[in-house]
């Protein structure tokens, strides 16, 4: 629905086949990034999603004895213009969605529909369904398999996973009526049995017990006294406000290709991981939004089909570092083993005396970096910010004379950002625009100083209010940045250089159109 949701913003018809008559019940995803949330900016519904989180503060981890040890926040607060991470509840963010695709002209919902099939050639892709009203096909230009780790598509490709499952089992526990009302998951080490709690809206609060052999299995329902027996330390429970109970072993998949010809796998159906750094389902909508962007560009006709084999290139070393960083999250902070459990507690408390150590751990630098270092981006090695994703601060629009976040300035297209220029900057944008001649981006200047310049139409001046926007492009001064619709940076180059990287970036800015297809 995510992906839908994108594709919908960016005017492409969109048909979303599900084979369950609604929208889940089960609280299954319980922590939404700052990126997700930017993410549903893009799609024009963030303000719907807002009403469903927690605005949280990070996570907190204790010890052996159930001591708070630190608390890992953002290293910038509200870098990308939302709350770093927060606790929600799976079926509200789904109802949100499920709103919002039926509100949209471009959305073709079918639910209680199954797919059973995929046919395709070079000019698009078939699915056949199965629904209320019998078989039925749906053609399309590709087809996405954002069907979760049983995924129909991927099995209807032929393409495998390879990893791990885990053998541990865990208790994941939905309780209502519950009085925590921290903003923050809470990690407790403690080797006797490792848990998690993580509060949510209006008395609602996910807890997650290690459970010994014997205890319940994974294909087993956990019986109410199992439930009792475990929250007792915490709260008292009757039957009726647990909400949802089931035994889980967690995998650490990633399939073997992410697509196939016009076929494309995102979230669970392309990586599975286990839950204790809550990237599972944050690290699909990133699947979403780094494809949607490129599907809708292929097919409007702006940009060559090879756009899309950056897909993969772009999110799968991500996606399987946060594969590995949440198995080693896991064994680490979640061991049972007594002496292993003190040698962390020695080691983190130890570091945590050293001001990198603090950062390390407070700043969760142990998080895999999201930066994009082969695919549709120019020579990483050039400047820092390429293949990074920009911040979003609130910016002047000296335009407009409005307040407002970076993303409503950028738009929904590209940007070509000057940095710094100063007074002598409108040379440079002559020479820059003559390479810039018929590409459709979002021009804009970014002074570094206190001083404003007038620059020629179309290009925008966006103002810093408080530091954040320089500290975002300090890097780049002096030059101008390329900024893709994902805000993802493809290239920091000097004036003279532009038609040099626009040609490289070319399969996107130079493509003809595509004649007699479907925009769908």
């Amino acid at each position: 629905m995510t992906v839908a949701a994108l594709l919908a913003a960016l005017d492409v018809d969109v048909a979303v086949v599900e084979k369950n008559a609604g929208t889940a019940d089960d609280p299954k995803a319980i922590s939404l990034d700052d990126e997700s949330l930017r993410a549903y900016q893009r799609a024009g519904i963030v303000a719907d999603v807002l009403r469903a989180i927690v605005p949280g503060t990070g996570t907190r981890y204790y010890d052996s004895d159930n001591q708070p040890v630190f608390h890992a926040r953002a290293a910038v607060p509200y870098r990308s213009g939302y709350p770093f991470k927060n606790p929600f509840a799976q079926p509200d963010l789904e109802r949100v969605l499920h709103a919002a695709l039926e509100r949209s002209p471009r959305v073709d919902l079918r639910f209680s529909t199954e797919l059973i099939g995929l046919e395709q050639d070079d000019q698009g892709i078939v699915a056949q369904t199965v629904g209320p009203a019998g078989e039925g096909q749906i053609s399309a230009r590709y087809a996405l398999g954002a069907d979760g780790g049983r995924s129909r598509v991927r099995s209807l490709l032929g393409i495998t996973m390879s990893g791990r499952s885990h053998d541990d089992v865990w208790l994941v526990i939905d309780a209502l009526g519950d009085a925590h009302k921290e903003r923050y998951g809470m990690h407790h080490g403690d080797p006797r049995r490792p848990y998690v709690i993580v509060p949510g809206l209006h008395g609602r609060c996910r807890y997650e017990f290690y459970l010994y052999p014997g205890e319940c299995d994974a294909t087993s329902d956990p019986p109410f006294e199992l439930i009792q027996r475990l929250l007792e330390p915490h709260r008292s429970i009757a039957p009726d406000q647990v909400e949802r109970a089931v035994t889980y072993r967690f995998h650490g998949l990633s399939a073997a290709s992410w697509y196939s010809g016009r076929a494309f796998l995102l979230g669970d159906a392309a990586h599975m991981m286990p839950p204790f750094a809550g990237q599972g389902l944050n690290t699909g909508i990133r699947d979403a939004a780094n494809l949607a962007w490129k599907l809708a560009a292929v097919v409007k006709g702006s940009a060559h089909e090879s756009l899309l084999e950056s897909y993969e290139v772009e999110r799968r070393p991500h996606a399987e570092a946060v594969i590995r960083s949440s198995e080693r999250l896991g064994r680490i902070v979640m061991t049972t083993n007594p002496r292993i459990a003190r040698f962390r507690d020695q080691v983190v408390r130890r570091a945590l005396e050293s001001e990198a150590g603090r950062a390390f751990f407070k700043e969760m630098r142990y998080r895999p970096s999201t930066r994009i270092v082969s695919g549709a981006v120019h020579d990483p090695s050039s400047n820092p910010l390429v293949g990074t994703v920009i911040g979003q601060p609130l910016v002047f629009d000296f335009g407009s004379h409005r307040c407002l976040p970076f993303d409503e300035l950028l738009g929904q297209g590209w940007s070509v950002v000057a940095v710094g220029l100063g007074q002598g900057g409108d040379v440079e944008w002559s020479q820059a625009m003559d390479s810039l001649r018929g590409i459709d981006a979002r021009l804009l200047d970014v002074p570094l100083d206190d001083l404003v310049y007038d620059r020629p139409d179309p290009i925008g001046i966006a103002i810093d209010l408080d530091t954040r926007l320089y500290s975002e492009f300090e890097p780049a001064r002096g030059s101008f940045v390329i900024i893709r619709p994902d805000r993802v940076v493809a290239a920091v180059a000097a004036a003279g250089q532009l038609q040099e990287v626009i040609s490289d970036l070319g399969f996107f800015t130079h493509a003809q159109p595509i004649a007699a297809a479907p925009t769908r």
